[in-house]
Order: C-alpha cells, then sequence, then structure tokens
C-alpha cells in the first residue's frame, strides 16, 4: 500500500468549524491557532506518574507532525470547551493511540504544577462513544478550594481517525462537563473524509 502523506497545519485548519456552523456559539467563539513550538511553550516539570503524563501529552498532540487547536465559547457557557486535531505520519496515529490505551490503563492519580501552582487530579474512564477508527473517554478531576461551587471536571474525548487523532476537552466546575456529540461526530467525519476514508 502507498505511504500517505500526513495532514499539514493548512489541511487541519480547514477542517475546523468556522463561525456560524457551531450551535450557541458566541460570534467570533470557535478560533482556531497553530500549536505553539515547542520552545514557545510554557513548561511544567513532568507530573507524579509517567503513565498519566504520556496521556497528558498524546490528549495535547505533542509528536504530532501538524496539530491545531480549537476553542469553543459558548453562550451561557462560562467553562467552554476545545478541541486538538493532531497530523502523524502513515501508521503512527495507530501505535500512539495503542500508548493511550496502555498508559490509560495505568493512571489513575497524579500529581503536577500547573497556571495556578501545584494540584492533584484523579482519572476516570468513562464509556467512549463509536466514533472514528478507536475512541477512549475519561475524566479528570481536580478538587477545589472551598470557596468553589465543586471540583473542577474535565471530560476528555480521543478519537482516532485514519492518520490523525482529535480531542474533545469539555471542562466544567461543580457540574458534569460533556462537550456535544454531535460536534464530534461532525469534526471526526471531515477528519475521515480530508483522507479518503
Amino acid at each position: 500500500m502507498a505511504v500517505v502523506a500526513p495532514l499539514t497545519v493548512e489541511q487541519l485548519r480547514g477542517l475546523t468549524f468556522a463561525d456560524g456552523e457551531v450551535a450557541g456559539a458566541h460570534e467570533g467563539g470557535v478560533p482556531v491557532q497553530e500549536a505553539q513550538p515547542a520552545e514557545e511553550q510554557r513548561s511544567f516539570p513532568p507530573v507524579s506518574d509517567p503513565a498519566c503524563q504520556v496521556v497528558l501529552d498524546i490528549r495535547d498532540g505533542r509528536g504530532a507532525s501538524a496539530v491545531v487547536l480549537q476553542t469553543f465559547n459558548w453562550k451561557g457557557d462560562i467553562w467552554g470547551g476545545g478541541s486538538t486535531l493532531a497530523a502523524y505520519e502513515d501508521g503512527e496515529a495507530e501505535r500512539v493511540f495503542a500508548r493511550l490505551e496502555q498508559a490509560l490503563g495505568a493512571c489513575r492519580l497524579y500529581e503536577g504544577m500547573g497556571w495556578t501552582g501545584q494540584f492533584e487530579a484523579t482519572l476516570t474512564r468513562e464509556r467512549a462513544p463509536r466514533v472514528g477508527d478507536e475512541a477512549v473517554r475519561f475524566r479528570e478531576t481536580i478538587p477545589m478550594e472551598d470557596e468553589q461551587p465543586g471540583d473542577r471536571e474535565e471530560e476528555f474525548t480521543v478519537v482516532r481517525a485514519g492518520n490523525a487523532i482529535v480531542t474533545f476537552r469539555k471542562l466544567d466546575v461543580g457540574g458534569d462537563a460533556a462537550f456535544p456529540a454531535d460536534l464530534v461526530d461532525r469534526q471526526v467525519e471531515r477528519l475521515r473524509g480530508a483522507q479518503g476514508r
């Protein structure tokens, strides 16, 4: 079989959602950007569990040949969400997804350093949607200070579509975060279509 060239940043950008395509989003509320070069990213020390660090790296598209990020700002939702579209060399996305599955089997709890300082997160696997070639879903819970309305909950749905992996994330505090299923389906179909799958 012929080797398939990975999707480029420009192609990934063209597969994201434009203004007016996302129900309930503010005008201008679905901006897209390229991932910053590694040397420009703020770096934090690795988290306490190496398996969990693998999960974080893959969900953020580290090691991909091209990455774009899209933010979703919905009306009446102060927390919002986002997606990370990552393209890989032919066959590499399958290997990366296998590493993700293995790491998720071992990652339960980790400590790390973030924008607001030290934190502890619990990771819980959830039932994955039947979409794309492979999919997983997990939730990260970070206890918040007493003045907050509840714990910080972030849902991650990671889907492989051919040689691309897309991660959808939805944040909530004191609620039950869930990224809209129709957007997951539509984004995955665009990625599959762009690769002739």
